[in-house]
């Protein structure tokens, strides 16, 4: 099969576009044929940082297509099943194999390159909001990076719980597109001081809640534009500041921090996340909520793909198709 692969941790250009054997599908694993790679930015962050035990190596944890073939003892999915999948490794190929728990069944109505965007983006918006959360309707929510494939999802799952909602990006456009998915307040960060801009907004009171899968000095901000008791949930380090966040002031709003890990949810609460992400599946397949597609790239053009994410341009999801 063919596959963006790489043998050495570095930038997008260490990624190239090789034949490499096709994945054995083992005793409780399901093979899929790959029909749109939704890259997460995980994906960068293994590619750029992580070790990995054999070269060349498959990057990439989420994948929509058919399956393929089907291991001993699965019985929730048969050969040519429409299905999306979370896996550790291996999404940036023609074939990927993924633990039966980790596959679900893709409706008829739902194109799979949009499904290939909904478990990891909609599962972290929606434990950020309410498993950790706490979201009640009526309060208010900060979403930092709310163009983010997290951030747009948080926006619509949030104001569709009955929250009024704030969110930062980058420029003006971004922040003018966000309104058509329920963004109430739009701060653009590079023009304006979040956490000012977010206390006058809320005459001084603060947001509930922040989301933010930036972290860092951005995690600062997030505790600074918190309410008395307010909490936030921390997804990710995707602003890569090195600098760690003084975060004492937590203490005198008798706030809350939670780390938010969808994947130690999959692990430890399978039952639960599962029920989730099928419910969140249902939700766009009825038109309740959208996958927004920024860009498509042939998984040949894997090292383009990562560097425009790493560009900050996009508004969305990117895709790989094999």
């Amino acid at each position: 099969m063919k596959a963006a692969v790489y043998s050495e941790n570095g930038g997008p250009e260490v990624l190239r576009y090789e034949d490499v054997p096709d994945p054995r599908v083992r005793a409780g694993e399901v093979l899929l044929r790959v029909a749109a790679v939704s890259v997460q930015g995980g994906d960068l962050l293994h590619r750029q940082l992580v070790p990995f035990e054999t070269a060349p190596h498959v990057v990439g944890y989420q994948a929509a297509g058919t399956v393929a073939a089907v291991g001993e003892g699965v019985t929730s999915v048969r050969e040519g099943q429409r299905v999306v999948a979370f896996m550790p490794e291996g999404s940036h190929a023609e074939l990927a194999t993924a633990a039966e728990g980790h596959v679900y069944p893709v409706p008829d109505e739902l194109d799979l390159r949009l499904a290939a965007g909904i478990p990891v983006e909609f599962g972290t918006a929606d434990e950020c909001l309410f498993e950790f959360g706490g979201l009640r309707a009526g309060e208010t929510v900060l979403v930092q990076a709310a163009s983010s494939g997290v951030g747009l999802a948080a926006v619509q799952l949030a104001k569709a719980a009955g929250a009024t909602v704030f969110g930062t990006a980058s420029s003006d456009p971004k922040l003018a597109r966000l309104a058509e998915y329920g963004l109430d307040h739009g701060i653009n960060f590079k023009c304006s001081e979040v956490v000012a801009a977010g206390l006058r907004r809320t005459g001084d009171r603060g947001v509930d809640l922040v989301v933010d899968p930036v972290g860092g000095r951005t995690l600062e901000g997030s505790v600074g534009a918190l309410a008395y008791r307010g909490r936030i949930s921390w997804v990710g380090q995707a602003g890569r500041d090195e600098q760690q966040p003084q975060l004492a002031p937590l203490m005198f709003k008798n706030a809350s921090l939670n780390g938010v890990y969808l994947g130690g949810e999959f692990e430890h609460a399978p039952e639960r996340t599962r029920s989730v992400i099928e419910r969140l599946i249902g939700r766009v397949a009825a038109g309740e909520l959208t996958v927004v597609l920024d860009r498509e790239f042939p998984l040949a053009e894997a090292a383009e793909a990562h560097r425009y994410i790493e560009s900050r341009a996009a508004f969305g999801r990117v895709l790989l198709i094999p």
